[in-house]
């Protein structure tokens, strides 16, 4: 994982991310995912590129429990989403679709810098500032969800539900 950053606040809800005036794109998530963040910041799904990471405060994610939210970041291919906290559904729904979605200290985070991390290893490197950051390390099982594209793929891929 390698790409800068888009930094938001805290309190980003699903509706920042994918905002319900556009659920009827909801069968075509590549035009969903035009309108991504846009309350947000409008001009995020036109400067996203792969490997890029969304960098939030506390409780991103909070709102709805619909899975289109992490589902438009992940086809931005954002890398992962960082925040020092997640809203419960929003962290569940992530994993379920294979976005890594870290909880960390982001305050020393800034829009633009440039990070690099592997989820094995618990840490990103803030590659602008010359800093390491510690997240709170994703259980094996879930690193094996994110690694076979999420729920879906994983039980697709082994034929049932493997822990």
């Amino acid at each position: 994982m390698k790409g800068k950053v888009f930094k938001f606040g805290d309190d980003i809800s699903t509706d920042h991310i994918t905002p319900g005036r556009y659920f009827h794109l909801r069968g075509d998530m590549a035009k969903l995912a035009e309108h991504t963040l846009e309350d947000a910041d409008p001009s995020f799904a036109k400067k996203v590129q792969p490997g890029d990471f969304v960098v939030g405060g506390r409780n991103f994610g909070l709102g709805s429990s619909r899975e289109h939210a992490p589902r438009v970041i992940k086809e931005c291919k954002v890398s992962a989403v960082l925040a020092r906290s997640f809203a419960r559904i929003f962290y569940r729904n992530s994993i379920n679709v294979g976005l890594p979605v870290l909880e960390c200290d982001t305050d020393g985070i800034d829009a633009g810098d440039e990070l690099e991390g592997n989820l094995a290893q618990g840490v990103i490197r803030n590659l602008t500032k010359g800093e390491e950051i510690n997240f709170t390390p994703i259980p094996e099982f879930m690193r094996g969800l994110l690694a076979d594209g999420g729920l879906a793929a994983h039980i697709k891929k082994h034929g049932g539900f493997k822990l």
